[in-house]
């Protein structure tokens, strides 16, 4: 097991399971500087982490996390420049690192909601490849409340899910809505009593299968999903190229033919 602590994330390593808790529970787990700067680097740590098969995503206290501390953060102008700049040739800043950033993880990601998954939480949440949540859960896309836009990658990962009319309504009336109705639009993957519990167990079955296939299909659906027919079908084979005949494809081929079973190795890079 490995454990990592700080004042704004909490990981936990256990058999190949990362869990990921944002921990400012007496602000609803709002996003102020310190925050930001902690999931990053978690995203980034965990992006290097080749023996972590799965990622859960979940939120201390009576929230996921309520969306941007604005009066915290615009205490100091400073901070927007160290949010909206993007340094060197890196394509996301660091307010978009919060949700972007785990669509890089190899790993997949379950971000397990309940209590309020507001703005920049919501688009945390949405960042992550699966989204586990209670029924009585608030969600809002509320960034126009503040006189602002959504800028924490959901043009990225909200277009995956939903049509462009209901990605407006959504994000110019800042309605809350909950869990159920999020399913039925498609926000969400499972309403459940208990998101994280069920989030373990979902991760506990993705372990079982090869490190390299989860990894690469992740990949595949994130790189091909909204592409063209040519790129599409491009990285179909760039991947399979790059799983078959390897290690944990053998470990697969021997588990569904009777052969004595054999643990999986890490995960390869792609």
């Amino acid at each position: 097991m490995t454990k990592n602590q700080s004042d704004r994330v909490l990981l936990d390593i256990d058999n190949g399971i990362a869990t990921v808790t944002l921990n400012r529970p007496d602000k609803y787990n709002g996003l102020d500087m310190p925050m930001f700067e902690a999931i990053a680097a978690t995203a980034r740590k965990l992006k290097k982490e080749r023996h972590v098969r799965a990622i859960i995503l979940n939120g201390n206290g009576e929230a996921f996390c309520s969306g941007l501390d604005v009066k915290r953060v615009s205490s100091n102008p400073v901070n927007f420049l160290k949010l909206l700049i993007k340094p060197g040739r890196k394509i996301s800043n660091l307010a978009q690192d919060v949700g972007y950033l785990w669509r890089e993880v190899p790993a997949p990601v379950i971000a397990a909601t309940h209590g309020y998954c507001f703005g920049g939480g919501f688009q945390i949440a949405l960042g992550a490849d699966f989204r586990f949540t209670t029924a009585d859960c608030e969600f809002s896309i509320m960034e126009t409340k503040w006189g602002l836009i959504p800028d924490m990658s959901l043009t990225v990962t909200l277009p995956e899910l939903i049509p462009i009319d209901l990605a407006k309504e959504l994000t110019m009336t800042a309605r809350r809505f909950d869990g159920n109705e999020a399913k039925a639009m498609g926000l969400v993957s499972r309403v459940c009593d208990d998101p994280v519990a069920e989030a373990r167990r979902f991760a506990e079955t993705l372990c079982q299968q090869s490190p390299d296939a989860v990894a690469a299909s992740k990949l595949l659906f994130n790189r091909a999903w909204q592409a063209g027919d040519r790129e599409s079908l491009a990285w179909e084979t760039r991947l399979q190229k790059k799983v078959l005949a390897r290690a944990n494809q053998r470990v697969a081929v021997a588990r569904n033919s009777g052969k004595p079973e054999q643990p999986y190795g890490d995960r390869r890079d792609f």
